[in-house]
């Protein structure tokens, strides 16, 4: 026969509080409304096994267990709680009741905890551990992991497989209808919406010597646009009103409307007309009729020296 170590009485003391306190965890995990209070819940059951694990003398499971669940799993639920949000009413109002005899207890099961850690160390150690796992710790969850218990290790790993795919399965959203394509939206755009805004709107400063933020931009039919412009400056009163630019567009109209002189057109002008323009020609002749250039016959010079310029002799120094 072989004999079984029941632990001392310290272990026994610690099995007895920390025990019911995971339970406890676990059934607050169950039934609790608040996705926060669940991870919470779920967090003290963490922690709870691993003491367990150390007082029985395996503390790299404990490690692990706090350091891979609660420390990687725990922080992963709480990212999920952060994007899909809590509710407004657990920032303003304190959901949690009686949680100062809840504090006064733990308080108290710290120290029963602490009283027995002290009690453990000052008694020998119990026989058990060392036979059972005589080359460590490690080595021996090892060997059951991966040698007497591979198959079930297996198939532990396929469940938790199979529920992140359940998972993804019960939050996945099927579409009613097929995605529209890009011609399709546009298409769509183009017989529904307002023809005037089909090609997008326009931005800011089109069709305005103003080239600001302030300035909306113009319609073909010369009406502004009033989505070109932000409604934060239009709230503030910083947008400018159609009479303050309506200036600007007939002074365009009038730029447009003036020819464009001789010096300036050049070469192009000529392009223009059909003769042949070579690099290095001399200008042709003007016309008859026409303005004479510089230095030509009948060339008039402004006199703009006072009394340097005669008036009547062609502009000739007295």
């Amino acid at each position: 026969m072989t004999e079984t170590s029941t632990g001392s009485t310290g272990e026994q003391i610690l099995f007895w509080i920390i025990a019911p306190l995971a339970v406890i965890g676990a059934l607050g995990l169950v039934f609790s409304r608040k996705a926060v209070h669940g991870a919470l819940f779920l967090a003290v059951t963490m922690v709870g096994l691993a003491i367990l694990y150390i007082a029985l003398e395996a503390p790299f499971l404990g490690v692990v267990q706090i350091v891979v669940y609660t420390g990687a799993i725990m922080m992963l639920f709480l990212f999920v709680i952060m994007l899909v949000g809590v509710d407004a009413s657990d920032s303003r109002v304190e959901t949690i009741r009686g949680q100062r005899g809840a504090a006064a207890l733990a308080v108290i099961g710290v120290v029963i905890l602490l009283t027995g850690v002290a009690g453990r160390a000052a008694l020998p150690d119990p026989a058990g551990t060392a036979a059972a796992a005589p080359e460590g710790n490690v080595y021996g969850i090892a060997d059951l992991i991966f040698g007497r218990y591979v198959w079930a290790f297996e198939v532990v790993a396929a469940v938790l497989i199979t529920a992140a795919v359940g998972a993804m399965v019960l939050t996945h959203r099927e579409r009613r209808n097929r995605r529209l394509s890009q011609r399709e939206l546009s298409e769509r755009r183009f017989r529904e919406g307002d023809p005037r805004e089909a090609a997008g709107n326009p931005v800011p400063g089109v069709y305005a010597r103003h080239n600001a933020v302030d300035t909306p931009a113009l319609l073909p039919d010369g009406t502004p646009a009033e989505s070109s412009v932000s409604q934060v400056l239009v709230a503030r009163g910083a947008a400018r009103p159609p009479e303050e630019f309506a200036g600007d567009v007939g002074r365009i109209g009038e730029d447009e409307d003036e020819p464009v002189p001789d010096s300036e057109a050049g070469p192009r002008a000529d392009a223009d007309a059909g003769q042949d323009v070579h690099p290095g020609a001399e200008p042709p002749a003007s016309e008859p009729g026409g303005v004479a250039g510089p230095g030509e016959p009948g060339a008039e010079t402004d006199s703009t020296d006072g009394d340097d310029s005669g008036s009547g002799d062609g502009g000739a120094p007295r």
